[in-house]
């Protein structure tokens, strides 16, 4: 779902990007959470939200498709970037379908690839079949950047 049709889910987000992204997002960090989910206001232009919900609305996960993210010095974008799972929630292939409901955005919307790069999600990347084209810095260290076409493929619920 959209994090513009689930904005109840704002609060927990903001709350799980200052935790996993402290350097940013944290004090002192010159992110602003807040702000950066705000502004993915929008079903079809970027930056773009989704949101994984239970069945009472609670919050499981999230992704975002940015024009850009870390890594942007080796690839033009799209970027999937800010996938996130509750630390309770792990482990049941959230993160999978996040990543596979973007792929779908972005076919979507008609970018022909999308990149990623990411320092926690590397086996879920190599079981998509994205392919790995680089590795840059972060402020959490290295972060190995992937490129996906996803232009001439079904959307992943027809697969």
């Amino acid at each position: 779902m959209h994090l513009v049709d689930a904005p109840e889910a704002l609060p927990a987000l903001v709350q799980w990007f200052i935790e996993e992204w402290a350097p940013w997002y944290g004090p002192g960090g010159d992110g602003d959470a807040e702000a950066d989910l705000a502004a993915c206001d929008s079903r079809d232009a970027l930056p773009i939200c989704l949101v994984a919900l239970d069945g009472e609305g609670g919050v499981l996960g999230t992704a975002s498709l940015r024009a850009e993210s870390v890594g942007a010095e080796l690839a033009p974008g799209p970027w999937l970037a800010a996938i996130l799972v509750g630390k309770a929630h792990q482990g049941r292939a959230i993160g999978t379908a996040l990543a596979a409901a973007i792929e779908d955005e972005a076919r979507r919307l008609g970018f022909a690839a999308i990149y990623t790069s990411t320092d926690a999600a590397e086996g879920i990347m190599q079981r998509r079949g994205w392919q790995r084209i680089g590795t840059t810095m972060s402020l959490r260290g290295d972060v190995a950047v992937f490129r996906r076409r996803v232009l001439d493929e079904m959307p992943s619920a027809r697969r």
